[in-house]
């Protein structure tokens, strides 16, 4: 018979999805299932953005620009100003979600079998990314003990070579929840200049920062690498609006943005609907941001308060985003999560997490970690971890 690719055959499963057999399982005995496993926010969409798709009034649902409607790019434009970031309109390409952000950077940067350096833990879909562009990931690796700040910068330099083409961060990070430093932006660039590569940023929770004391430092506002920066966004987590797909890939660099645009050429254009929500979502209030932020800062305070709780588990405390790393007392967390689902409930309820190991490209790293997403409210997560702590005596005395 026919076979598949074999770059279908190394296409990374996502560890954020696989057990989602198992949780419906779960469910169809009966048990509440937790959903600690996945950056879905309950946090309401700006009815803004719900408004203007309801009331649009199109006759033909036409192809948008392949560079995503002008009245959005200017706008967006507007709001990045508004942050302080130098971002004009021709810097901008709208693509659906920043996963294909993601994906154009790579392939308007990178050949089949180049380099792209990356600290782990990551998001685990930039292993799917690299694979469907031909380009090997090289990790360098971060630590629970420092709270996965960058490692050292001679970590590095010891992985470049001929065939390294970019570093990739995202900031803050998904999933440790870490926030990179000014001065730990400005090593990496400083990095790029000198081996004359790319940094590409992926900023998505720009947003969510949770202590005054803090500020994220974007790529974009480093003068001198104008033409190695490219930053990844999205409207996905922002408004609480990952069912819209759409996002943006962002480079002062013409040559990587005219390259950008042969691949959007390629796909077409980004969604009609999804980019009027978006475009209408850039009038969403401040107050809106104020609460949201403020809703999850108490959430990662609780969830954090609660995790230090239990005997063996060791977490740090993330500064942004809205996920976690837990260290488990347990050899196998892939085991354990499916057992979780599989064979556990606390009176009728159990919890779903995402396996860690998935989040690195090392072998044999994390195998005893999860991450934990605080998207659910403050009740919920007191619950979940309660039931993860008699989980982890039940599972810890099985013969």
């Amino acid at each position: 018979m026919p076979q598949v690719s074999n770059k279908g055959k190394q296409m990374p499963e996502s560890p954020i999805r696989k057990l989602v057999p198992y949780a419906d399982i779960a469910k169809k005995k009966g048990n509440k299932v937790y959903h600690l496993n996945i950056g879905q926010p309950d946090i309401k969409t700006p009815q803004c953005a719900l408004d203007a798709v309801k009331n649009v009034d199109i006759k033909v649902l036409e192809y948008s620009h392949s560079a995503g409607f002008e009245s959005y790019r200017i706008k967006l434009s507007n709001y990045y100003k508004n942050h302080g970031l130098p971002i004009d309109v021709q810097d901008i390409i709208v693509t659906t979600g920043g996963s294909e952000a993601l994906l154009f950077a790579m392939g308007s940067t990178m050949d089949v079998d180049d380099e792209i350096i990356i600290p782990e833990p990551f998001y685990a879909n930039y292993n799917g990314f690299s694979t469907a562009s031909g380009v090997k990931v090289v990790p360098v690796i971060s630590t629970i003990e420092t709270g996965f700040a960058l490692p050292p910068i001679a970590d590095f330099e010891k992985l470049i070579t001929s065939k390294t083409k970019a570093i990739l961060i995202c900031n803050p990070g998904n999933p440790t929840g870490y926030l990179y430093s000014n001065e730990e932006i400005q090593q990496l660039a400083a990095l790029v200049k000198k081996y004359d590569l790319f940094l590409i940023a992926d900023e998505v929770y720009r947003e969510f920062i949770y202590d005054e004391t803090e500020k994220h430092y974007s790529v974009m506002n480093v003068p001198g690498i104008e033409e190695n920066a490219i930053m990844i966004d999205s409207v996905s987590k922002r408004y609480s609006m990952c069912g819209a797909r759409i996002g943006c890939i962002v480079s002062k660099n013409k040559e990587v943005m005219a390259t950008a645009m042969k691949f959007a050429q390629a796909r077409l254009s980004p969604p009609t609907f999804a980019q009027i929500a978006s475009e209408a979502a850039l009038e969403t209030p401040q107050s809106y941001f104020t609460e949201v932020i403020e809703e999850y800062k108490e959430r990662r305070d609780v969830l954090i308060s609660e995790l230090n709780k239990i005997e063996g588990v060791k977490v740090g405390l993330p500064k942004g985003a809205f996920y976690c790393i837990a260290q488990l007392p347990v050899k196998n967390a892939d085991d354990f999560a499916q057992w979780l689902l599989e064979s556990y409930d606390y009176n009728g309820e159990t919890v779903m997490v995402a396996p860690a190991a998935g989040f690195y490209s090392t072998p044999n790293m994390g195998l005893n970690e999860v991450r934990i997403a605080y998207v659910l409210k403050k009740e919920d997560l007191i619950r979940s971890v309660e039931i993860l702590k008699n989980a982890l005596q039940v599972y810890n005395s099985k013969p």
